[in-house]
């Protein structure tokens, strides 16, 4: 892979730059593994025309398309981040990212009962917060469709302090398992990196990006904040470039 993969990814506001769990997964994989890339920025109604040319629609997520995306120099376009992940380690399996891990594993299940928990908190604060005019409306309209009902009338009857206390369990859970690394963190598998490292300082990053309340509760609701903050630090020379 000597030329240059294009990264598409969801753009913040001003000062633009990386704010979504996916795309930070994928932002950092191409980081740790030194692939040159660039990206190219899509509002949220821009996704589907400008990848329906080039890839069939997702037939196991609830949109047809989705970012990340990303074009190898071939021209063969890839979504998904963990489909991503897959290829990119194939194609460059030095240094690894041990997709087989069992901590990887295990920590993709907690992440999806994670996320369906704190829908009350992101649901509503990314477009107040994050999102520029463009992706709003596609926000309200696709968010509504998921949780069948206005977000405002969402945002009223489950308001956030409901989904921390639903992902709190889950939260915890995924401390120990970087607890679990005896000491040799402050990755997921001691002193090395891998997979699960991204997909959950993404996560953390995400979290920061909505606010500094959201992540301050977040660690108070993993219930051990050192290590998290620890794996963070870790990943600050992938986590650096996030604006280009």
């Amino acid at each position: 892979m000597s030329e240059q993969i294009v990264l598409f990814d969801l753009p913040s506001r001003e000062p633009r730059s990386c704010w979504s769990l996916n795309p930070w997964k994928t932002r950092m994989l191409l980081n740790y593994k030194g692939l040159d890339y660039r990206t190219e920025w899509v509002e949220y109604p821009d996704i589907q025309p400008t990848f329906s040319p080039h890839l069939p629609p997702n037939k196991t997520t609830i949109t047809p398309y989705s970012i990340p995306t990303i074009r190898l120099p071939s021209g063969t376009y890839v979504s998904d981040s963990r489909v991503i992940a897959t290829t990119l380690e194939q194609a460059r399996p030095s240094p690894p990212l041990h997709l087989d891990s069992p901590q990887l594993a295990r920590l993709e299940e907690l992440m999806r009962a994670i996320m369906l928990g704190l829908r009350s908190v992101y649901i509503p604060l990314v477009p107040r917060r994050l999102l520029n005019d463009a992706s709003l409306p596609h926000w309200y309209r696709t968010r509504a469709e998921w949780i069948g009902m206005p977000v405002d009338e969402f945002e009223r009857a489950h308001p956030a302090a409901e989904g921390w206390a639903a992902a709190e369990g889950f939260l915890k859970e995924v401390t120990g398992l970087l607890k679990a690394a005896d000491g040799k963190g402050p990755f997921f598998l001691g002193g090395e990196v891998s997979y699960a490292d991204f997909v959950w300082g993404g996560f953390l990053v995400f979290l920061g990006r909505i606010g500094k309340d959201v992540v301050e509760e977040g660690l108070r609701r993993c219930g051990d904040r050192e290590v998290h903050e620890a794996l963070l630090r870790g990943l600050g020379p992938w986590t650096e470039r996030c604006d280009y």
